[in-house]
């Protein structure tokens, strides 16, 4: 059974930085894309940064420059480095994984960390 646990949020301030960590169990991790997800209250789930198995990277545009996605499969944990937060940023970060299965893709969220930008 494929879990993921996300760490790291929490309350900062315009222009701090956060970093969110997911570590993954159940799963061989390096043959598995990832990503980052977010909510805000009244407002739809949203793509924040992906990486392939290969290390392939791609953004949401707001968060370009800002965010940093990276993959640690030693450490079977994915993580999301948060610069120059805004208030805009408060969310509900969710971990997600897509995991290759045979002619079909499976997919694992974690339970989602707030991360809570004050201005």
């Amino acid at each position: 059974q494929v879990q993921l646990v996300e760490s790291g949020g929490g309350l900062v301030q315009a222009g701090g930085s956060l970093r969110l960590s997911c570590v993954a169990s159940g799963t061989i991790f390096s043959v598995n894309a990832l990503g980052w997800y977010r909510q805000a209250p009244g407002k739809q789930r949203e793509l924040v940064a992906t990486i392939t198995r290969g290390g392939s990277t791609n953004y949401l545009d707001s968060v370009k420059g800002r965010f940093t996605i990276s993959r640690d499969n030693a450490k079977n944990t994915v993580y999301l480095q948060m610069n120059s937060l805004k208030p805009e940023d408060t969310a509900v970060y969710y971990c997600k994984l897509t995991k290759p299965g045979l002619g079909a893709y499976e997919y694992y969220w974690g339970q989602g960390t707030q991360v809570t930008v004050s201005s």
